[in-house]
């Protein structure tokens, strides 16, 4: 019989429900070694007055851009722990959004890789905290920093040895800040909550039946709800154990699938087709997978079933979640048969509601075609200090506006029709061609520039640029000065220099006929 899941009001009470039911039980499985659910609280609790003592008290926001580790949850952990809002960034933005993010987000504190895939994160902080003035504390994981910061070690090694009577945290508190590009190109923070987190993780586990002897691979990034809710959170509303994998990489995803006996695997379609690209694949001990849970962009019916030939023991479920409903708020049906498993993403989960309306609001028919708007306590509380932005998305009447389109079965799937009007999804990640497009228009001599998602093969979609020039540009250089403010996932796969966009009468780019041009001469 499977375990009742933690009704546990927060993310720290959460913790201490699961050390209360099973102290010993292994929690987090790193490449260094294993963390107990009692070994991780007690971390969690040590860095808590460790924060406390550097004055960071409820409402505060603690910055977090680091790969997957055990220090990302213990900081999770210990941040709410105080009543602080955990800030997390992916740790391939660079400079344009780490300027953006940490001061919009009024950031005292930076926990921070030292150095990730080459990147001297350390060097370049020391130079560009003059940009920061209200980042007060760098702290440093796995490296030593410059000479005003401090290690992950030394800030755990400098709490006080006490006990501390903590003030409750209230659900309705944002625990967490992700931030998730508009149509503008302006990052919006969206303040996920103890509750609307915590709803969506619960509701993922009932509907999937995740139990405590299940060993998740956790290689979605932990900044992405993928890797919060639906891989970390879930699991922890069960005392399940997760295999943590620093980045994803198919072969080293495998290997730990296969070394620590994963019972469910969650991955956006890239991740599960370039895993089953890998030649170890053929020969790779996958009997012990139980579930797999593709999420982030419409499954391809024929990876669909290419996942389900390759796991033969596993349930295959979609997950439909974004950034605003906290992670999954919809997800396959147990029984739903193949055709069923590649047409739809399944059903609302838990109580969460799920409509189709027209541009009046007003809900269709099943069968047609309008935007998809989600209710329940999944969704999140709005975006950090946009207000105007947080209305248009949210209204008031508790409905969320995706923004999506989609069509409603009579049996209450629901379809995906299409993303967001310009918005694609590359490998598991929004991208919204106005940020990327704002970044080529900084150079001096790009006039015009469109972006434009294409199909892809590998990563389900990637981003294609045309610019318009008033002198010569080496093409490396606006590579570069992507690579330079852009995340990685964000970086155009390829920039097409042309003599001019196609325009409106009121002067603006006619994305559409770029699009059908390209596609077109693409063959």
């Amino acid at each position: 019989m499977t375990d009742p899941i933690s009704t546990a009001p927060t993310i720290p009470t959460l913790m201490d429900d699961a050390v209360a039911r099973t102290p010993d039980a292994p929690f987090l499985v790193t490449p260094e070694g294993t963390w107990s659910y009692a070994q991780v609280r007690d971390t969690a609790d040590q860095l808590a007055r460790a924060l406390h003592t550097i004055g960071v008290g409820p409402g505060d926001r603690v910055a977090l851009a680091a790969p997957n580790c055990a220090e990302w949850i213990i900081t999770l952990i210990g941040a709410t722990r105080v009543g602080a809002t955990v800030v997390a960034l992916n740790v391939l933005y660079r400079e344009a959004e780490l300027d953006y993010m940490l001061n919009e987000s009024g950031a005292t504190v930076l926990i921070c890789a030292a150095e990730h895939h080459g990147f001297d994160f350390v060097s370049f902080l020391d130079d560009f905290r003059k940009r920061l003035p209200g980042v007060n504390h760098y702290v440093f994981l796995h490296g030593a920093g410059f000479s005003t910061s401090r290690t992950w070690q030394h800030l755990i090694d400098s709490a006080p040895d006490v006990d501390t009577e903590w003030e409750p945290v209230g659900i309705l508190t944002p625990a967490v800040l992700l931030y998730t590009s508009g149509t503008t190109g302006a990052p919006k923070g969206a303040m996920l909550t103890h509750a609307s987190l915590l709803a969506s993780a619960r509701a993922q586990a009932a509907h999937l039946g995740q139990r405590p002897d299940d060993a998740v691979i956790a290689h979605m990034p932990f900044n992405h709800v993928g890797g919060l809710t639906c891989t970390v959170l879930a699991a922890m509303t069960v005392g399940a154990r997760l295999i943590l994998v620093p980045g994803f990489h198919p072969q080293q995803s495998l290997a730990a699938i296969v070394a620590h006996g994963a019972t469910m695997c969650v991955g956006v379609p890239t991740m599960f087709a370039l895993m089953m690209a890998e030649p170890t694949f053929a020969d790779a001990d996958l009997s012990r997978v139980r579930t797999c849970v593709i999420g982030g962009s419409n499954v391809d019916p024929a990876l669909g079933r290419r996942v389900i030939d390759a796991f033969p023991g596993a349930r295959l479920a979609n997950l439909y979640g974004l950034s605003e409903t906290s992670g999954g708020c919809i997800i396959s049906a147990e029984g739903d048969d193949l055709d069923t498993l590649v047409e739809t993403l399944g059903v609302p989960i838990g109580d969460f509601r799920a409509r189709v309306v027209d541009a009046d609001d007003n809900e269709v028919d099943a069968g047609v075609d309008g935007e998809l708007q989600i209710a329940g306590d999944c969704v999140a509380a709005g975006y950090w200090q946009r207000p105007d932005a947080t209305t248009d998305a949210f209204g008031t009447d508790g409905w969320l506006r995706t923004g999506d389109m989609a069509t409603a079965r009579p049996d209450g799937h629901i379809v995906l029709r299409g993303r967001r009007k310009e918005m694609y999804v590359r490998g598991g990640y929004n991208v919204y061609p106005a940020e990327v497009e704002n970044v080529l228009t900084s150079h001096p001599h790009v006039v015009l520039a469109a972006v434009i998602g294409v199909p892809d093969e590998t990563y389900g979609e990637v981003g294609v640029a045309f610019v318009v020039l008033d002198d010569a540009v080496d093409v490396t250089e606006l590579r570069a000065l992507c690579a330079e403010q852009l995340a990685r996932y964000k970086q155009p796969g390829e920039i097409v220099v042309v003599d001019s966009l196609p325009l409106t009468p009121s002067g603006k780019i006619k994305k559409a006929d770029i699009k059908k041009s390209h596609l077109s001469s693409a063959g």
